[in-house]
């Protein structure tokens, strides 16, 4: 066809506005780099190609591989002449496909006056737009530098070139595989859309090859197993925490009065008992008894707001609580609308003089265990159930993989409504270990932490990556050794290349364990064992544990390419019931396996990918839950609270990174008049837990919109790091010594500019946490207090107090 200049030059510029650079997973040959082929016959019973037949089935094989329904390839109009951009969409059906893709290549062969190149350079573009190609002529065109793949179709086969530091021998012969997969679609089933493109061998290797080891589950439950570590070492020492510690014997028995004062109150198989007290040893015993009184545990935290409380006992259908003095203020606020719980304090069921020997309940490997909530998009948090089997699986994981030994002493540091808490507490009690529960007093006081875990011989320890930080740069200056530490593991969010490195230079001989899972799958399903930071700079989730199945899926379950970006789902004995009296969000995300007929699948909303090392890597979210100092948020349940607040009518909250790339929330809301932000906080604070409460509050008379009608939260990113800018122009600067120095500590633990610290500003207010106040009293040389920092955020103020007679 013949195509005005003035229309090409459109062409291309359109092209060029819309294209997006296509990529495709690196599964490269381990230290080579030089340009290989494979050659793949077409089957006898393949129609001889038609136009656009070749190109259509090079998008599909592009969309599968890259995780993109619109793809951009090089192609070759001819011999001698430079690959242009082909721009394919894959989402019609087959017929569809091979129309537009003959019509793009006849747009592109029409083209030739006015180049592609032209208009490039008329626009000062000089990215590459692809890098494969696809050469109908099938000459031996050059290789260009950007070039990875090039597909041709000469008489009866498929050619493939490639670079093998970007793909091996095997991942060339599959992605003609791919190729000869799409072409048979396309041409035998014109009517219908591309499927699966894998072989029967990829697809085996995916769902069991990569699948974590199989070991057989005793057929016994924990607390089974637990009674025969106290039969087999009864004066052991179990459990400690400040200046108690408990045996075997003693932490059974008080196990087992609790059990029988539950029974006693009506506990029935499966009944849910909420767990209401700070970490300590009855914390400890109140678990224990409520698996061996064959009911469900549900942690609560005692200074969560009232009627969070109160929404989670409702949900869960909770009958008993068990607390104590002073843990019990919020608990009894929450009992006036959650009327069907009952309280029972740990000492008044002790003081009862019920048996203590064990009371063989019988429980199944099936029975409901346990219910965490997390926080959930629809404003109301959700309770994942988790089974027996699944604990004890993970809990043999943990032992396992984290070389748990008899004697050993493991370090119980999450908070209770933090799932990972759960195996602190009781994996060592499986192995005749012993469990050092660590007051949060002395968490957040890094020498008191680390003078702790020394002084108790503790082995093992898990951390959430930014306090694994601040632990680190406690050792880098205080240069301290840690003789009974075997192993680390840190989890709750993403762990950084960069802390891998400082770790090891502190710690050179005490492995690193990146753990992943979620609540859903009974915690931890993948542990990457590290024993020096890695040389590619990429720290991935390791490869799943025991009994594990993990699946990189698309849409329809169907297992992508290796190497392709897909959703992360999970099978096997770690999948959970659902979500408590939540059949809607349960059959979201609760499925059945179609690879494994009888099996429970979770469908979360990571996104990840395999790596040649059959290792996972995380590649992010598909939806608004974000991970805030190690809890896993949803943003919905934030703008649910937000706009419950009279006077707000629209509101959004917003994640933000702080320079140290560690992630804070910021709120915007729409309201007749600014509201103070000291009231939003209080406000939010009432019904959610304070690392859900944003650091920041933004009034607008209305919210952005998308060309949609929603909500704009990109504009609002955007808003959050420019409203932050302006809030540093006015800087006050340090006057005193001690102002100066503490200028300098702010700037360097908040990774700002000097001389965008003023003397006005508030530590907090400036993005500082709990943890980089511990890092602010090291870079003071502990000059100030953690307790000051706290009570005194306002660097004058904090001044002052350093400068005052016994400050």
């Amino acid at each position: 066809m013949i195509v005005p200049a003035g229309t090409q030059r459109l062409f291309w510029t359109e092209l060029l506005d819309k294209a997006g650079r296509t990529t495709i997973p690196r599964w490269p040959a381990p230290g080579t780099s030089t340009v290989a082929e494979h050659v793949e016959p077409l089957p006898a019973d393949l129609p001889a190609l038609r136009p656009g037949q070749l190109a259509a089935a090079h998008a599909v094989v592009l969309a599968a591989l890259s995780g993109e329904r619109e793809v951009t390839a090089g192609y070759r109009s001819g011999p001698g002449d430079p690959a242009v951009p082909l721009r394919l969409g894959t989402a019609a059906p087959c017929r569809e496909l091979v129309t537009a893709a003959a019509r793009a290549e006849q747009w592109v062969l029409s083209c030739h006056e006015v180049t592609f190149d032209d208009v490039a350079a008329e626009r000062g573009h000089t990215e590459p737009l692809f890098e494969t190609e696809l050469d109908p002529t099938a000459a031996d065109a050059e290789f260009a530098w950007h070039t990875v793949l090039q597909v041709a179709a000469p008489d009866g086969a498929l050619r493939l070139r490639y670079r093998t530091d970007a793909i091996d021998g095997a991942a060339a012969a599959r992605i003609a595989g791919y190729h000869v997969t799409a072409l048979r679609q396309l041409t035998t089933d014109p009517d219908g859309r591309p499927a699966s493109l894998l072989s029967e061998e990829e697809r085996t290797f995916q769902i069991d090859g990569l699948a974590g080891p199989e070991r057989e589950l005793p057929d016994q439950r924990f607390h089974e197993l637990f009674e025969q570590r106290v039969a087999a070492h009864p004066d052991a020492v179990a459990a400690e925490h400040r200046d108690r510690q408990w045996t075997y014997r003693e932490l059974n028995a008080r196990a087992n009065r609790l059990a029988r004062a539950l029974q006693a109150r009506g506990l029935r198989r499966e009944g849910v008992v909420a767990v209401v007290s700070e970490r300590n040893l009855d914390w400890l015993a109140a678990v224990i008894a409520i698996f061996k009184a064959g009911g469900v545990y549900l942690p609560i935290e005692p200074q969560f707001p009232a009627e969070r409380i109160a929404t989670t006992l409702n949900r869960a259908e909770c009958g008993l609580a068990l607390t104590e003095p002073g843990s019990d203020e919020m608990l009894g606020k929450a009992l006036a609308t959650a009327t069907g719980t009952r309280t029972v304090l740990f000492e008044e069921a002790y003081a009862e003089g019920r048996a203590d020997d064990d009371l063989g309940t019988p429980v199944g490997p099936d029975q409901l265990a346990y219910i965490y909530f997390t926080s959930g998009s629809t404003g109301e948090p959700k309770g994942a159930m988790c089974e027996h089997a699944g604990m004890l699986n993970h809990l043999l994981a943990k032992i396992e993989d984290l070389g748990i030994d008899e004697g050993a002493a493991v370090a119980q540091i999450a908070p209770q409504c933090f799932d990972i808490s759960l195996w602190q507490l009781v994996s060592a009690l499986l192995v005749g270990g012993r469990t050092v529960i660590v007051p949060q007093d002395t968490i957040l006081d890094v020498e008191r932490f680390v003078d702790e875990i020394t002084a108790r011989r503790v082995a093992v320890m898990q951390v959430v990556p930014s306090y694994l930080e601040v632990i680190a740069t406690f050792l880098e200056h205080r240069g301290r050794e840690l003789p009974d530490l075997k192993i680390v593991s840190a989890t709750g969010e993403a762990l950084k290349f960069e802390v891998v490195q400082r770790w090891f230079v502190v710690a050179p001989d005490i492995p690193l364990v990146n753990a992943y899972g979620l609540t859903e799958t009974s915690d931890d399903t993948n542990h990457e064992v590290l024993r020096e930071a890695p040389r590619s700079g990429r720290i991935s989730l390791g490869p799943p544990v025991r009994n594990v199945r993990v699946y990189v899926v698309d849409p329809d379950l169907n297992p992508v390419p290796l190497g392709a970006p897909g959703l992360i789902a999970f099978s096997g004995v770690c999948v959970g019931r659902g979500y408590v009296n939540d059949p809607e969000r349960t059959s979201q995300c609760y499925l059945t396996d179609p690879h494994k007929p009888g099996q429970r699948l979770y469908l979360g909303g990571d996104y990840g990918r395999w790596l040649p090392d059959g290792k996972l890597e995380f590649l992010g979210r598909r939806d608004s839950q974000v991970k805030i100092r190690g809890f896993r948020i949803e943003i919905g349940e934030i703008d649910s609270a937000l706009l419950r607040v009279p006077g707000v009518r629209d509101a959004a909250v917003v994640v933000a990174q702080r320079p140290d790339g560690s992630a804070h929330l910021v709120a915007f809301y729409a309201a007749p008049r600014p509201i103070p932000a000291e009231e939003l906080a209080w406000r939010l604070g009432e019904t959610l837990p304070d690392y859900m409460v944003p650091v920041a509050f933004h009034w607008q008379a209305s919210l952005p919109l998308t060309p949609n009608g929603k909500i704009d939260t990109k504009t609002l990113r955007v808003f959050a790091a420019e409203l932050a800018d302006m809030e540093d122009d006015v800087v006050v600067p340090p006057s005193t010594p001690t102002e100066k120095m503490l200028a300098a500590a702010f700037a360097k633990v908040l990774d700002v500019p000097l001389d965008r610290i003023g003397r006005n500003d508030n530590f907090f207010d400036r993005g500082g946490t709990s943890l980089t106040a511990v890092k602010l009293a090291i870079a003071t040389g502990r000059v100030v207090s953690l307790k000051a920092i706290t009570q005194q955020p306002v660097l004058a103020d904090l001044a002052a107090h350093i400068d005052r007679p016994n400050g």
